[in-house]
C-alpha cells in the first residue's frame, strides 16, 4: 500500500478505537451512577418506612423499665416490591445507555459504509459516460479496418479518452480518501477553454449519434481556481446531462466569461425544460426528474448533477438553474477567478 493510504487506514483504526473507548467509559460511567442512585434511593426508602423498636423491660432497683430507644424495625413487605422496581428501573436504563453507546461505537463503521456505498455509485456514473465513447469509438475503428480505412485518428482519440478515465478514476479516488477537500486545492488553477474542449471530446460521440451540436465558447486566458480533471468532470457531467434531454438538430453551448473575481459557466441547452421536479432538488444524490423524457434511452440515476455541485462546492464555487423553459435550459457554474492566492493580494 502507499503511505498514503497506510497513513488513511491508521487514521480509521484510531476513530474505531477512539469510539469504542468513549462508547466504555459512558457505560461505566452510567453503571456507576445508576447503581449509586439505587443504592441511595433503596437506603432512603429503608430509613423512611423504618420504626425505631424499644430495648425490652427488665427488673431493676426501682421496678421494671426500659433501656431505651433500640434498633430500627424495616418492613420487607414494603421495601422488597421498591426495591425490584427500582432495579427494574436501572436495568432498562443501563440498557438504553449501553444501545446509545454502542451506537456511537458503530458511528465510524456506518459512516465508511456510506463512503464505500458513495465512491461505488459515484464511480460507476462518472466511468459509464467515457466508457460508452470508448464503445463509439471503437466501434468506428472497426467500420474502418474493414473498409480499409485509416485507424490514427480513432486510436489517438482513444488513447485521450483512456486517459481521461484514468483521472477521472484518480480524481475520485482521491476525493474518496481524503472525504472532500484535500491538499493542493487552494492551488489549482485550470484553463476553462481546455476543460471544455476536453468535456466535449468526451461527450462529442453521444452527441453525434443524438444528432447534437456541441460548441465552446470560452477565451483561452479565462481560467478557474480548480484542477483540470475536476472542472472537465463538471462540464462532461453538465453536457451529458444536456445532451439525454436535447432533440436532434439542436446545440449545446458551453460559454464562459468573467464575472469580477469569479468566473460564470454556463451549459446552455435547447431542450424541452426541466419538469417534474423543482430545479433546486436536482442537485440532491438520486434525485431526477420523473417527467422528463431520456431520449437517449439510458436510465438515469441522479448522480451527475450531485457530483457537479460536490466539485464545485470543493472549490469556493456554486451551480444552479439559471433558468429553463420549453425553449431550453441553462446551468450556471460560478468558480473563482484564477488561484485563491490571485484574489487575496
Amino acid at each position: 500500500m502507499s503511505e498514503r493510504t497506510d497513513a488513511a487506514t491508521a487514521a480509521d483504526r484510531r476513530r474505531v478505537q477512539q469510539a469504542a473507548l468513549r462508547a466504555g467509559v459512558w457505560v461505566a460511567v452510567a453503571a456507576a451512577a445508576v447503581v449509586a442512585i439505587i443504592t441511595t434511593v433503596i437506603v432512603a426508602v429503608m430509613f423512611a418506612t423504618s420504626r425505631p423498636e424499644h430495648g425490652p423491660p427488665h427488673p431493676g432497683p426501682g421496678g421494671g423499665g426500659w433501656d431505651g430507644p433500640g434498633d430500627r424495625v424495616i418492613d420487607l413487605d414494603d421495601v422488597v416490591p421498591l426495591a425490584i422496581l427500582i432495579g427494574l428501573i436501572g436495568v432498562v436504563a443501563l440498557g438504553f445507555v449501553a444501545w446509545w453507546a454502542s451506537k456511537r461505537a458503530a458511528q465510524p463503521l456506518a459512516d465508511a459504509l456510506e463512503v464505500q456505498r458513495t465512491f461505488v455509485a459515484d464511480a460507476s456514473h462518472e466511468l459509464r459516460t467515457p466508457l460508452t465513447t470508448l464503445t463509439s469509438r471503437i466501434q468506428l475503428a472497426q467500420y474502418r479496418v474493414e473498409r480499409g480505412g485509416d485507424v490514427d485518428a480513432v486510436l489517438a482519440d482513444l488513447r485521450r479518452d483512456a486517459a481521461v478515465m484514468d483521472a477521472v478514476l484518480t480524481d475520485l479516488l482521491l476525493t474518496a480518501e481524503t472525504a472532500g477537500a484535500r491538499a493542493g486545492d487552494d492551488d489549482g488553477v485550470a484553463s476553462v477553454a481546455a476543460a471544455a474542449h476536453d468535456a466535449i471530446a468526451v461527450i462529442e460521440p453521444r452527441a453525434v449519434e443524438r444528432g447534437v451540436a456541441l460548441v465552446a465558447e470560452a477565451s483561452a486566458d479565462l481560467h478557474v481556481a480548480a484542477d483540470h480533471t475536476s472542472l472537465t468532470r463538471a462540464v462532461m457531467a453538465l453536457l451529458d446531462n444536456a445532451v439525454r434531454y436535447s432533440p436532434a438538430g439542436s446545440t449545446i453551448t458551453v460559454r464562459a466569461r468573467p464575472a469580477g473575481r469569479r468566473v460564470e459557466i454556463r451549459v446552455v441547452d435547447e431542450g424541452s425544460g426541466i419538469a417534474g421536479i423543482d430545479p433546486d432538488r436536482l442537485f440532491a444524490r438520486f434525485a431526477r426528474s420523473n417527467d422528463a423524457p431520456g431520449g437517449d434511452g439510458r436510465r438515469g440515476f441522479g448522480l451527475g448533477l450531485a457530483l457537479v455541485r460536490d466539485i464545485v462546492t470543493r472549490f469556493d464555487g456554486s451551480v444552479r438553474v439559471e433558468n429553463t423553459s420549453p425553449a431550453g435550459t441553462t446551468f450556471l457554474l460560478d468558480l473563482p477567478s484564477g488561484g485563491r492566492h490571485t484574489r487575496e493580494r
